[in-house]
């Protein structure tokens, strides 16, 4: 690497050099001709015309290192950029892996929390069917006690000497709560 750009920086001096020289020839060689007879004008001219003719169809070894030398210097930018790209892709793909694992992370912690509420909302579940069966069985012994109550009730009313509807007392034993309230508003004789 280091050879090549030591070569390039020795042909870029010397092209400026060579063209120097070669044009001060050139005008030596036209001076001369001018002073010559027409025979060797002629002569001259297409030994000349030949070598300017071939000289445009393929390019000199000056001009080769000139265009290859551009082509290396193009080259050479392209593939800085193309480093600087991947630099560039593969910070942004470890911020992407940095990301991903934190968000890996949250996202087992939220698993992890959203299985605890779901343990937690099953547990609240059985409690509340507990709780519901525990309070029929409540209200079924409420009713039973009320039953039991009404039940003496009206046999102390009997005992006291008062007048009972069999009817009236045997709908009320088997009504709501308030039914106790109601029985004991029964009048006295």
């Amino acid at each position: 690497m280091l050879n090549i750009r030591k070569t390039l920086v020795l042909l870029a001096s010397l092209v400026p050099m060579l063209l120097l020289v070669g044009c001060s020839s050139e005008q030596k060689s036209v001076e001369t001709i001018a002073g010559s007879d027409p025979l060797e004008i002629s002569q001259h001219d297409s030994v000349a015309r030949r070598f300017q003719e071939s000289a445009p169809q393929s390019p000199t070894a000056v001009e080769s290192a000139i265009e290859l030398s551009e082509k290396y210097a193009r080259l050479s930018e392209e593939a800085a950029e193309l480093r600087q790209q991947n630099q560039q892709v593969a910070a942004r793909n470890q911020q992407l892996q940095t990301q991903a694992a934190e968000l890996d992370s949250q996202l087992r912690q939220a698993q992890k929390e959203l299985a605890q509420a779901n343990d937690l909302l099953i547990e609240m579940r059985i409690e509340l069917n507990n709780w519901k069966s525990d309070i029929l069985g409540f209200r079924d012994e409420m009713r039973s006690a009320e039953t039991a109550q009404l039940e003496t009730l009206f046999k102390i009313l009997k005992v006291l000497g008062g007048q009972v509807d069999t009817e009236a007392a045997g709908g009320r034993s088997s009504g709501a709560v308030g039914s106790a309230a109601e029985s004991s508003s029964m009048s006295y004789n």
